[in-house]
């Protein structure tokens, strides 16, 4: 049995987590991290990593980049592996990723979906067949309470879709201030916030006197938390130390 931690066990996706990981007989949740206080179900919650002196298997990560630090340190005072769900990490917290990895396995996706890193599959196959003749343009959708935009799964899907052009293209955040033509090397990415959506990443290819549509709507949480806990069964089977992924999971 898997010993789970929960990170962000108290916030919206942490608690759809932890419903999904106290049904499943391969995990036992050990505790939960989280500066909202309050007790979680049937285990211990901590604010701080460091006050947490059991051992873990895996942290599954849903909390937010500013709990980052403490959560590399504790996995590799620990030798737990990671999960992180969180998104909206900034250059040199990539970089503390980077350094940790080298001591622990680490997965990390910017979404937990097997129909997004499917349509990031996708992006990368319709790019490479429809190569400059094209425009590519993203379109992502998100609840109102989302803090970081462009969201986390729209520059996966830019860098899905760079990987497989044949140019160096430069991603476009907004228009409003160019009152010019669009440029050929581009990938736009436009961002919209309201209500309750979940998460919608709509991917359009436009051509001369045609467009292709790639999109993915997600129903409900459960389908990133269904992601994490499959991630979790895959990284604490894995001994070597690196960053992995839902290309390495889905081989």
């Amino acid at each position: 049995m898997i010993k789970l931690i929960i990170s962000g066990c108290n916030g919206h996706m942490g608690k759809i987590t932890t419903a999904l990981a106290g049904n499943d007989p391969g995990f036992n949740i050990v505790a939960g991290f989280d500066v909202i206080a309050g007790a979680s179900g049937s285990f211990p919650v901590y604010p701080d990593p460091a006050e947490f002196t059991g051992d873990a298997d895996v942290v599954v990560d849903f909390s937010s980049p500013q709990a980052l630090g403490k959560l590399l340190d504790f996995g590799v005072s620990k030798k737990a592996a990671l999960v992180l769900c969180t998104t909206g990490y900034a250059p040199d917290q990539l970089g503390q990723i980077e350094e940790a990895s080298k001591h622990i396995p680490v997965f990390k996706s910017a979404n937990m979906s097997l129909g997004i890193n499917l349509l990031a599959d996708l992006v990368r196959r319709a790019c490479s067949v429809l190569g400059d003749a094209y425009d590519v343009e993203i379109i992502e959708r998100h609840h109102r309470r989302k803090v970081d935009a462009p969201s986390g799964t729209a520059l996966m899907l830019a860098d899905a879709a760079a990987s497989a052009l044949p140019y160096d293209p430069e991603n476009v955040y907004e228009r409003h201030s160019n009152s010019k033509p669009r440029e050929a090397l581009e990938i736009g990415i436009s961002s919209v916030r309201g209500g309750t959506i979940v998460g919608e990443h709509e991917v359009v290819f436009a051509g001369l006197d045609e467009a292709v549509e790639l999109k993915h709507t997600a129903a409900s949480r459960e389908v990133f938390a269904t992601g994490a806990l499959r991630a979790a069964k895959y990284i604490a089977a894995i001994k070597n130390p690196g960053i992995y992924d839902m290309t390495d999971l889905l081989m």
